[in-house]
C-alpha cells in the first residue's frame, strides 16, 4: 500500500490538485478504501464541493466520494440530504453557509456522499480539531481548485499533490510545470530560532539582523516598495514577507543584491512564476520556508477532461525521474 502507511504518521492530510480534474477524488477513495481495510478511524470534509456526479466545468462524469462504515464526515445541509448512504446526524454548526449550516455526522452503511466543507482555513482548523476529537485518527481535507492554502503546515500535517494530464498532455510541459510546484513545496525551512521570532510576525515586509531579529520596514505590501531599493537591507540580507511573495517583491528584490535569503510563511503564500524564480535565485538569492509543507505522495491521473490519454507507466517514471520522488497512478496500484 504505497504512502498509506506515512500518511498514518500524521493527524490530518490535504488532497491537492495542480488543476481542476488531475484526480484528487480518485486519490480520496483509493486512501479512503485502504485506511478502511486497516482499521483505522477517519474523518473527511473539503474546501469547495466535492463529490459530485458531473464536473461543473466540463460536464464529463466524475467519480463520487465512497464513504464506510464509522467514517465521520463534514458537508453542508443541503448536501447532506443528498447523501447516498445511511448515517448518523452528531453536530449542527451554528455558523450558516450558503448552502445551509455545516453539519457533522457518522456513517452507519457505506455509501456515496457529496463533500462542501468550510470556506476559511480558520473554520477548517476547527473542524480537524472537531474530529480528532470524536475519536477520528486521521483527518482528510479534500481541496478544490486553486485552493492551496489547505495545505498550508499550519492548516493540515501533511498534504498528497494530485498532477496529471488535464495540467498539459505535453508531457515536457506537464513535468516542468509540476517540478516547479514541488519545488516549492520542497523548499529548505529557517531554523528554529528563526521560525519562532518570525511565526508572531502578522502583516507587512521585515527585516531581519544578524542576531536574527526582526524589524518592521514600515511596508505593509509588495506594492508600496516603490523607490525603497537599497534600504530594504537597512537591517540585513534576510527579509521575511508575512504574506503573499508574488513576481514583483522577487523582481523588486532581484537588483539589490546577491546574497538576500527571503523567507515566505509556506509554499501556498507564494504566486510566482519559474522565469522570475530563476531570476531571483540566478545572482545566488534564496527563497526559504518559514514552514515547510510535508508532501508524502505525487499522484497522476494520465487522463484528460478532453480525452488526451498519456501512457501511464511512462509518464510516472519519467515524473518520478524529474521530481525525485515516486509518482503513483492510483487507478494502477
Amino acid at each position: 500500500m504505497p504512502f498509506v502507511q506515512e500518511i498514518l504518521k500524521h493527524r490530518s492530510l490535504s488532497i491537492v490538485g495542480l488543476e481542476k480534474n488531475t484526480g484528487k477524488t480518485v486519490c480520496l477513495n483509493y486512501i479512503l478504501r485502504r485506511l478502511n481495510d486497516l482499521g483505522v478511524p477517519v474523518g473527511v470534509t473539503s474546501i469547495g464541493v466535492d463529490g459530485e456526479q458531473v464536473d461543473s466545468v466540463f460536464a464529463t462524469a466524475k467519480p463520487e466520494v465512497t464513504l464506510y462504515e464509522g467514517t465521520r464526515f463534514i458537508t453542508s445541509e443541503q448536501h447532506y440530504m443528498k447523501r447516498q448512504t445511511v448515517s448518523v446526524l452528531e453536530h449542527v454548526d451554528s455558523r450558516r453557509t450558503a448552502l445551509g449550516p455545516l453539519v457533522t455526522a457518522r456513517v452507519l452503511v457505506r455509501g456515496k456522499v457529496l463533500l462542501s466543507g468550510a470556506a476559511t482555513t480558520g473554520v477548517l482548523r476547527g473542524q480537524i480539531e472537531q474530529l480528532g476529537n470524536a475519536g477520528c485518527q486521521l483527518t482528510i481535507v479534500d481541496g478544490a481548485l486553486s485552493r492551496l492554502s489547505l495545505a498550508s503546515p499550519t492548516v493540515t500535517d501533511c498534504m498528497v499533490l494530485a498532477t496529471g494530464a488535464a495540467v498539459s498532455a505535453n508531457l515536457k510541459q506537464l513535468v516542468s510545470k509540476t517540478r516547479f510546484l514541488h519545488s516549492m513545496i520542497c523548499l529548505d525551512e529557517v531554523s528554529p530560532a528563526l521560525r519562532a521570532a518570525l511565526s508572531p510576525v502578522e502583516q507587512g515586509l521585515w527585516g531581519v539582523d544578524d542576531d536574527g531579529v526582526p524589524h518592521d520596514l514600515g511596508i505593509a505590501s509588495v506594492f508600496l516598495i516603490g523607490s525603497a531599493g537599497a534600504d530594504l537591507l537597512r537591517y540585513g540580507h534576510t527579509l521575511f514577507a508575512s504574506g503573499a511573495v508574488s513576481d514583483r517583491l522577487l523582481k523588486a528584490l532581484t537588483p539589490l543584491g546577491d546574497d538576500i535569503t527571503l523567507v515566505a510563511r509556506d509554499f501556498t503564500k507564494l504566486f510566482i512564476t519559474p522565469e522570475a524564480y530563476n531570476d531571483f535565485t540566478r545572482k545566488g538569492n534564496r527563497l526559504m520556508m518559514l514552514q515547510r509543507s510535508h508532501l508524502v505522495a505525487v499522484t497522476l491521473n494520465p487522463t484528460s477532461p478532453q480525452g488526451f490519454l498519456l501512457d501511464s507507466h511512462s509518464a510516472c517514471e519519467t515524473l518520478s525521474e524529474a521530481l525525485q520522488t515516486p509518482v503513483y497512478d492510483v487507478m494502477k496500484i
